[in-house]
């Protein structure tokens, strides 16, 4: 199998390349669009800031490419920044527009949260549209860091759910051959290579 780690200047690529690598698949980091069609899946890190991120993608032409992978219904993971950039919009860039490609706005946690970023291991609670993704994981607990996190429009997409300070987030979403997360698989120990384990074998044939 060939995954083609998107790279634009704000994903973390060791720990995710090194992730991949330890599940045995052939890994390649792609600053723009021409190898896309040479790879079977994608996958989209990040971290930083919404519009900054967006910004990088657009300087490098990456925007398209992407947009087009993911409506010809090609395989995709996207990982924090990575999962909110799928969405419309957010509030930590007011004007900067994400991808478009799940319907939604990412937020911030609202003040009432003691303390932001959400940060550690987390529980998530699996749902009906997540169980093929986190077949084999009897604890799924994971590594969360983020202050924002995507309010989803069509909640039938969300593919587990986490619950910090009383607020319960999506953190992680799945529609077509895209999945997406908010939490750091790459970071989350076995359960995390299970996670992507499982996706590259549910979507990656």
């Amino acid at each position: 199998m060939k995954v083609g780690l998107i790279d634009y200047g704000r994903g973390n690529l060791h720990s995710v390349n090194k992730a991949l690598e330890s599940l045995g698949v052939e890994v390649e980091m792609l600053a723009n669009g021409e190898k896309f069609s040479t790879k079977d899946v994608l996958v989209l890190p990040g971290v930083g800031a919404f519009g900054d991120a967006m910004q990088n993608l657009d300087e490098r032409g990456l925007v398209q490419p992407i947009q087009d992978w993911v409506k010809a219904g090609k395989p995709f993971l996207g990982i924090c920044v990575g999962c909110q950039l799928l969405f419309d919009d957010g509030d930590e860039s007011p004007g900067a527009r994400g991808l478009g490609l799940i319907k939604g706005r990412v937020v911030r946690f609202p003040s009432s949260v003691g303390k932001i970023p959400h940060m550690g291991w987390n529980e998530v609670q699996v749902t009906k549209a997540g169980e093929n993704l986190f077949d084999g994981i009897r604890e799924p607990y994971f590594y969360h860091v983020h202050s924002y996190f995507p309010e989803v429009a069509d909640s039938s997409l969300v593919a587990c759910w986490t619950e910090y300070e009383g607020i319960r987030f999506a953190s992680g979403v799945t529609k077509g051959n895209l999945a997406a997360f908010q939490f750091h698989p790459e970071k989350s120990q076995s359960n995390g290579l299970q996670l992507i384990g499982n996706f590259l074998r549910q979507f990656g044939r």
